[in-house]
C-alpha cells in the first residue's frame, strides 16, 4: 500500500549532482565519510519527512507518494522540481570595497553574506566582484539514493520521530509520557539554556498536535538545578575521611 500525503515515514538517502557526481547531502555516516562531506557535529540517522508536505525537494516529495515501506528507488529530480533554474538576474557585479575587511580575504568560489543575503563569487577584478545569488545548484538535475525504512504509525512512533526532528540529543535521552488526551515532555538538560528554546517548544506542540490527533494538552517539564560550587573546607574533610590510618609496626 502506497503512502498518503502527511504520512510520516523515515528514509535513508544519499543525493548528489548528476552531471559532476558530486554529493552534497546524506543521512549515511559511511557515505558522507567516503565523499569527504563527514560532519563530526552531526547525527546521521534516518531523516523524518511529511510525505507530499514540501518537507523535501518537490522531486523527490512526488516520489515517496508512490512508495511503501521498505523500497529502494533511484529519483531523478530536474531543477523544475529541485533547486530552481539558474536566472542571470541574479549575477551581479558590486564594487569589491564593499566587502570591507573581507575584501582581501575572499577569493573566487567562497560563499559570502551580502545585503542579508547569501551569494558565490565567480570573479574579481579591476576593483569588482561578480557575485551569484542563485543557488549553489540551481540549474542542476539532482540524483537521490533512497531507502525507504519505515512509515510511523502509533502515536508513540510519532511523537518520538517528531521530538528527534527538533530536539538534538541522543535518543535515551528524549522522554515523554501519555495519559489520555494529555502529553508530558521532559526537556533535556542540554535544551533548557538553549537559544529560541520557546520557539523550538511551539514548533514541537504544532506538529504533534498536526499529527497526533487525539490530544488536548501538552506540558514540558523542566527542571533546573542548583550547583552551588563545594567551599575549600569541604573538600578537605572529604579528603581527610579518605586518608587511610597508619598501623603501628610490630614490635
Amino acid at each position: 500500500m502506497t503512502f498518503q500525503k502527511g504520512t510520516l515515514v523515515l528514509v535513508d538517502y544519499t543525493a548528489k549532482v548528476k552531471d559532476t557526481n558530486e554529493v552534497f547531502e546524506t543521512t549515511r555516516e559511511d557515505d558522507a565519510k567516503t565523499n569527504s562531506i563527514h560532519d563530526v557535529n552531526r547525527r546521521y540517522q534516518p531523516r523524518l519527512i511529511s510525505v507530499g508536505e514540501s518537507w523535501v525537494l518537490k522531486g523527490l516529495d512526488d516520489a515517496l507518494l508512490n512508495t511503501s515501506a521498505g523500497d529502494k528507488l533511484n529519483v531523478e529530480v530536474p531543477p523544475e522540481k529541485g533547486f530552481g533554474a539558474r536566472d542571470p538576474a541574479k549575477v551581479r557585479m558590486i564594487p569589491l570595497r564593499k566587502l570591507g575587511d573581507d575584501a582581501e580575504k575572499v577569493s573566487v568560489g567562497d560563499t559570502i553574506e551580502i545585503d542579508e543575503r547569501t551569494g558565490i563569487i565567480r570573479f574579481i577584478g579591476s576593483g569588482r566582484v561578480q557575485v551569484d545569488f542563485n543557488h549553489r545548484f540551481a540549474g542542476k538535475t539532482i540524483l537521490y539514493d533512497v531507502n525507504v525504512i519505515k512509515s510511523l504509525n502509533t502515536d508513540e512512533e510519532k511523537i518520538m520521530g517528531l521530538l528527534k526532528r527538533n530536539i538534538p540529543v541522543d535518543d535515551s535521552k528524549l522522554k515523554f509520557e501519555i495519559k489520555g488526551s494529555e502529553l508530558s515532555v521532559t526537556m533535556p538538560d542540554e535544551m533548557l539554556m538553549a537559544e529560541g528554546l520557546s520557539t523550538i517548544k511551539r514548533i514541537i506542540a504544532n506538529d504533534i498536535f498536526k499529527f497526533v490527533n487525539n490530544l488536548e494538552k501538552i506540558n514540558y517539564i523542566e527542571t533546573y538545578n542548583n550547583k552551588k560550587p563545594e567551599k575549600p573546607e569541604a573538600k578537605l574533610a572529604e579528603a581527610k575521611s579518605e586518608e587511610k590510618p597508619v598501623q603501628p609496626k610490630a614490635a
